[in-house]
């Protein structure tokens, strides 16, 4: 039976501590996509000094809430404050943006519960470009929890065989040169090159930068590499809006899963 006809509707709410620019836009376009879909949202803004107890108390409050289906802790917090421990006081079965312990270890398992955005948004769009992973040769550069090593398990839970470069990688090219698919995702602005790319790959641009002229680039030379791929992602207007997506698709499904509790 449909959401709407159990008077259920999906619900977001999301914390910002502080008021870091681009958190409060992307807060933003995440607000504009749920109100054009169909689904509640709201954002809660904490000043940049709160204590941890605090939001701890915040979170708590929105976990015994049988109306809020995903809370989100928007990322980065403060210094001051404690994201990885943080993170934790949301429950399971309202982390919908999959980066809680429980989330990411049922990920490991096999039995993912909520998939992160991010990784699942590429995931998506090279389903929907007809790009077969299975048994290709995939690169994943960045190992972030956020992105890098959850979009490696994904990748091999379809069936590719996948290599984790970072920062220490020696001769990232070397390993860049033989990917069937290659995600970047490492916050370094031009880091892939056009001579850094096998022909015909699917290139994924995870990576956001800020240049100095106030324009945005992602970690891979657009222009160069685009003259080789055999398609790529461009940033801003490629993972981004998929990112948004998924964490809308993962609200409503928290919401399906609440419905049996709610009518027991």
């Amino acid at each position: 039976m449909a959401l709407g006809q159990l008077d259920v509707r999906p619900r977001l709410v999301a914390i910002q501590v502080g008021d870091n620019p681009a958190s409060r836009i992307y807060l933003r376009n995440k607000v504009r996509a749920c109100d054009e879909v169909g689904v509640d949202s709201e954002v809660h803004h904490l000043e940049a000094g709160c204590s941890q107890a605090a939001l701890l108390a915040m979170l708590e409050s929105l976990n015994r809430n049988a109306r809020v289906h995903g809370i989100l802790l928007q990322l980065p917090l403060p210094e001051a404050l404690d994201a990885g421990w943080i993170l934790q006081a949301i429950a399971p079965e309202k982390d919908v943006d999959g980066l809680t312990w429980a989330s990411l270890g049922a990920l490991i398992a096999g039995h993912p519960v909520f998939e992160p955005c991010t990784p699942r948004g590429v995931i998506m769009l090279l389903e929907r470009e007809g790009i077969v992973m299975d048994g290709r040769d995939a690169v994943v550069v960045g190992r972030s929890v956020i992105v890098g090593k959850p979009m490696a398990l994904m990748l091999m839970a379809r069936g590719a065989t996948v290599t984790i470069c970072h920062s220490r990688t020696r001769d990232l090219a070397k390993h860049t040169r033989g990917a069937d698919i290659l995600v970047a995702a490492t916050g370094r602005a031009g880091l892939i090159t056009g001579d850094m790319v096998k022909p015909g790959a699917a290139v994924i641009d995870v990576g956001i930068n800020r240049l100095p002229d106030g324009k945005l680039a992602g970690d891979v030379d657009f222009t160069a590499v685009s003259a080789v791929a055999g398609c790529i992602t461009p940033v801003p207007g490629g993972v981004g809006p998929m990112t948004i997506a998924m964490v809308i698709a993962n609200t409503v499904l928290a919401a399906e899963r609440s419905v049996p509790a709610r009518k027991a």
